[in-house]
């Protein structure tokens, strides 16, 4: 039986995209994002609890996140975890999780200072994420990943 892979997050950036330009006109975002559940406890009194992820966009999808996302930006993202392992100086084995990103939506309202300021601001649902862009790409749409997964590191 084949294994599934997907996860799905909603939640708040935590910094500006870090974005690397690689050989052969690859592109990669790291993107730090937080997710905070409330709850009760037992007691009645209101928890928060907030988890960080690690995510990582390739090509088109950095480029637009470079351009159009910022701290404080909400998004909502399908992807895939990746764990990458390492050796230390010391030996030691190491771990870092991470979500693929796959497709994300941007959410809410246009941070200040994040791309075109004549941007128009559209509702995911008034879009389908496989219509192209006629020019920069709006603010809510779907942004989806179609390239291979064979990366070369």
């Amino acid at each position: 039986m084949a294994g599934v892979n997907k996860v799905i997050l909603v939640g708040n950036l935590g910094a500006d995209p870090e974005v690397k330009y690689l050989e052969g006109d690859n592109t990669v975002a790291n993107l730090r994002m937080a997710t905070t559940e409330a709850y009760k406890n037992r007691n009645g009194e209101r928890v928060e609890q907030t988890e960080w992820h690690d995510l990582e966009m390739w090509g088109a999808q950095a480029k637009i996140a470079e351009q159009y996302l910022k701290k404080g930006s909400q998004i909502y993202v399908e992807g895939k975890i990746k764990t990458d392992i390492w050796q230390d100086e010391q030996g030691q084995n190491r771990y870092r999780t991470k979500i693929r990103v796959l497709s994300f939506t941007m959410l809410g309202a246009k941070p200040d200072g994040a791309g075109n300021q004549n941007t128009a601001q559209q509702a995911p649902q008034q879009r389908p994420a496989s219509a192209a862009p006629t020019s920069a790409p709006k603010a809510q749409e779907m942004v989806t990943d179609t390239e291979d997964d064979d990366l070369p590191f």
